[in-house]
C-alpha cells in the first residue's frame, strides 16, 4: 500500500488523538474533560482545529446554528454570526425563528458582515413594517393591523430575489399555522417570503397566506428551534438565546404586565429547547424591548463578545464529536 500525503496526515491525526486519550487517562470519548490542564487543552485545540475545520462535511460532525426570535434583541445575533465566520467554524445548517430567520437569510446568502453590520446600524421599524402614525390610528378605528410586507422587500433588496436552493448554506425558517398552532418549516421557494412569514407577530402583523394556511411568527410554536436541527440530524447544535433581563421590567401598567407574562412563558419554553443544544450563546441584551430597533445595534458587539467567550468550547465539542463519530467508535 502506497501512503499518500493525505494518508500520512490522517494517520498522524488519529495517533495524536489516541495519544491524548492515553496520556490524559480518559475512559470515554471526550478529549477535554481533564480539569487541571487547561493550557494543554487550549494547545491541543489550536493544534487540531485547522485539520478538523478543513475536513469536508462527510468526514466531520455536521454543525447547526440555531438563531432565535426576540425582535430588536435578535439583532445581537449579527455579532454572533460575525465571530462564527471569523473563527472558521463550519456551519452546515441554519435554523431561524422570527428575527433569527432574517439574520439567517443574510448569513446563508453570504452577505459580508461589514454590509450586514451597516444594515443593522441603520435599521428602522419602517424598513420592516408599514408602521406609521396613520397606520397606528387605523388599528383602533377599523381594526386593520399592520403589515410586515416591507420586510420581504427589505430582504429582497439586500440579498436579491433568491430561493432557498440558491443559498450558500441551507436555511430553515420556522413559522406557525395560526389556525392549528402547528409548527411549519419553510425551506423552499422565496427566502424573503419565508423570512416575512416567520416574523409576522400575531395581533400586530397580518398573517401571511401560504398554501391555504395562515402563517405567523415562528416564536409562537418554537422560539429557539433546537429540535428542528435535531430532526435534520445535526451532530453539534449551537443555539443563540436573546432572553431579556425580565427582573428589570416595569410591570406597573396593563400592557407591560401582559408583555411580562409573555416573557415568563417564553422563558420556560426556551429552557426546554436549550436543554437539547450542545452549547448556548447568550448575548447581553439587558431589558431592550422587542420593538426598540433604534437601540438594537448596541447589542451587536455584545453578540460578538458572547460568541467569542464560547469559541474554544465550540471547537472542543466539534473535535470531541469527531473523535467519537469517526475515530473512537
Amino acid at each position: 500500500m502506497t501512503l499518500t500525503k493525505k494518508n500520512i496526515i490522517s494517520i498522524f491525526f488519529v495517533c495524536t488523538l489516541l495519544c491524548c486519550v492515553c496520556d490524559f487517562g480518559f475512559s470515554d470519548t471526550s478529549l477535554f474533560d481533564y480539569e487541571e490542564d487547561r493550557d494543554g487543552e487550549d494547545l491541543l485545540v489550536e493544534f487540531l482545529w485547522p485539520f478538523v475545520s478543513s475536513k469536508p462535511v462527510e468526514q466531520r460532525p455536521r454543525v447547526a446554528l440555531v438563531l432565535s426570535g426576540g425582535g430588536a434583541r435578535g439583532i445581537s445575533q449579527v455579532g454572533v454570526g460575525r465571530v462564527i465566520q471569523r473563527e472558521k467554524i463550519p456551519v452546515d445548517l441554519v435554523v431561524g425563528t422570527s428575527v433569527g430567520a432574517v439574520v439567517g437569510a443574510f448569513y446563508c446568502a453570504g452577505v459580508c458582515f461589514e454590509r450586514l453590520d451597516d444594515l443593522a446600524k441603520n435599521l428602522k421599524l419602517t424598513d420592516i413594517s408599514d408602521f406609521s402614525y396613520l397606520s397606528f390610528i387605523r388599528v383602533f378605528l377599523v381594526e386593520k393591523i399592520f403589515s410586515n410586507a416591507n420586510l420581504e422587500k427589505f430582504v429582497n433588496k439586500n440579498i436579491g430575489e433568491i430561493s432557498f436552493d440558491q443559498l450558500q448554506i441551507p436555511l430553515i425558517c420556522v413559522t406557525t399555522d395560526l389556525n392549528t398552532g402547528e409548527r411549519v418549516l419553510l425551506k423552499e421557494g422565496s427566502v424573503a417570503f419565508a423570512a416575512r412569514a416567520s416574523t409576522a407577530i400575531p395581533g400586530v402583523c397580518r398573517p401571511v397566506e401560504y398554501r391555504q394556511r395562515y402563517l405567523v411568527d415562528g416564536g409562537i410554536s418554537e422560539n429557539i428551534p433546537v429540535s428542528v436541527a435535531r430532526i435534520f440530524g445535526m451532530d453539534v447544535i449551537i443555539a443563540v438565546a436573546v432572553d431579556p433581563n425580565i427582573t428589570k421590567n416595569n410591570v406597573g401598567k396593563v400592557f407591560q404586565t401582559f408583555v411580562q407574562a409573555m416573557y415568563i412563558q417564553g422563558n420556560i419554553m426556551n429552557q426546554n429547547s436549550l436543554s437539547m443544544a450542545d452549547i448556548v450563546i447568550r448575548p447581553e441584551v439587558g431589558s431592550l424591548s422587542i420593538f426598540d430597533f433604534k437601540n438594537a445595534y448596541e447589542t451587536v458587539d455584545n453578540g460578538s463578545a458572547a460568541a467569542t467567550c464560547c469559541v474554544k468550547d465550540i471547537k472542543k465539542i466539534i473535535i470531541n464529536k469527531m473523535a467519537e463519530k469517526y475515530l473512537l467508535e
